[in-house]
C-alpha cells in the first residue's frame, strides 16, 4: 500500500495556536500520519505522510482552521512511510528568518502562476533571486538566478539590505521549494523599499509539476526535505542520495569519490567526522540495512526536517 506525502503551509492569524497544535496532534495521530506540523502565531508549515483516508481527516481539519479553508496541499506518493513519528510543534515563527513585524498575509509580493513565470524571467529587466540557500541552489535553479550564497535563512535579510540599493527601481522575481520563504522573502523586500516584487506561486514543486520539461527554464534538480532527497519534471525522484552524516545532498559525481562513505559521510564532511563518529554512523548504517533486509524502517534512517 503506498503512502500519501502532503507539504503544506499557510499564512493566517491564529489567535490560540496551543489548541491548533492540540487539535492537529489528536487528528494526525488518530489517523496514523507521521511527520512534523509547525504551529505559530502566524500560521502553519509542514510535511506529513500516511494512509490515504487518514490523510483526507487530517487536511479536512487543517481546512477547518481560521483561513486555511482553501489551502491544497502538494502531494507525492511513495512506496513506504519517510518519516518515523508525529511532531505537532509550537514556533515563533513557521520559517524563521528572524525579522519582527514582517507580515506576509498582508505584504507578499505579487504572485506569479507557473504559466506566467517564463515570460516574467525571460524579460532582461527582471532580477531573479533564489532565496534558497546554498546547498539546495548547488544541486538546481532557474537559468540566470542571483545566488545570494545563504547558509539559512536567517542570512537572507542580511544579504536585502546590502544589496537593497541595487535593487530598489527594478523589477524583482523570486522563487523558493514550494513558496513559503517567498512570501516572506517579498514582504522584507518591500519593507526594504523594493517594492516591483513578483514570486513563483507554488514555488519550484508547482512549476516543475505543471510546465512540460521542453518548455522549463529549470536546470537540475531540486531538493526537497523528504527521503526523496530530490525531484526534477513531474517530481520524479532524481539523482541525489541523502548523506547519513550531514544530512546534505550527495550527487553521483560526489559518490564516485573517495571521501563518499555510504551511510556516514561525503566530501562536504569527511574530514570534519572524528573516528568515534565515523564508527557510530557506520553501526547505524548497518542497522538500517538490517531493518531494510527485515522490510521495516530503523529509526536512524530518517531526513531532518528543516
Amino acid at each position: 500500500m503506498s503512502v500519501r506525502i502532503a507539504a503544506l503551509y499557510r499564512f493566517t492569524r491564529f489567535e490560540d495556536p496551543a489548541w491548533v497544535r492540540d487539535r492537529l496532534h489528536a487528528v494526525a495521530e488518530s489517523a496514523g500520519v507521521r511527520g512534523t506540523l509547525l504551529i505559530a502565531g502566524e500560521g502553519i508549515n509542514g510535511t506529513v505522510a500516511g494512509p490515504a483516508v487518514g490523510m483526507a481527516t487530517l487536511i479536512d481539519a487543517v481546512r477547518s482552521l481560521p483561513g486555511c479553508g482553501d489551502i491544497e496541499p502538494k502531494y507525492a506518493e511513495a512506496e513506504v512511510m519517510p518519516f518515523h513519528r508525529l511532531k505537532v510543534r509550537l514556533k515563533a515563527e513557521i520559517v524563521t528568518m528572524g525579522v519582527p513585524d514582517i507580515d506576509p498575509v498582508r505584504d507578499a509580493g505579487h504572485y506569479v502562476e507557473p504559466a506566467g513565470w517564463n515570460a516574467l524571467i525571460d524579460d532582461p529587466d527582471t532580477i531573479v533571486i533564489d532565496t534558497r540557500n546554498a546547498y539546495e541552489v548547488a544541486i538546481g535553479s532557474f537559468r540566470g538566478a542571483v545566488d545570494p550564497g545563504t547558509e539559512s535563512f536567517r542570512d537572507f535579510p542580511e544579504w536585502v539590505r546590502t544589496h537593497r540599493d541595487e535593487l530598489a527601481g527594478r523589477r524583482v522575481a523570486m522563487f523558493c521549494t514550494g513558496g513559503i520563504r517567498c512570501e516572506k522573502a517579498t514582504a522584507l523586500m518591500k519593507a526594504e523599499g523594493v517594492l516591483d516584487v513578483h514570486h513563483l506561486e507554488g514555488g519550484i514543486l508547482r512549476y516543475l509539476e505543471e510546465v512540460p520539461a521542453q518548455d522549463s527554464r529549470w536546470q537540475g534538480e531540486c531538493f526537497v526535505f523528504d527521503e526523496r532527497v530530490a525531484v526534477g519534471h513531474g517530481l520524479v525522484p532524481g539523482t541525489h542520495e541523502l548523506c547519513r552524516g550531514c544530512r546534505m545532498p550527495v550527487s553521483p559525481a560526489d559518490r564516485d569519490t573517495e571521501a563518499y562513505v555510504a551511510g556516514f559521510c561525503c566530501p562536504r564532511c569527511h574530514d570534519a567526522r572524528s573516528e568515534v563518529q565515523r564508527r557510530g554512523y557506520a553501526e547505524r548504517h548497518r542497522q538500517t540495512q538490517l531493518a531494510a533486509a527485515r522490510g521495516a524502517q530503523h529509526v536512524g534512517d530518517q531526513s531532518k526536517h528543516r
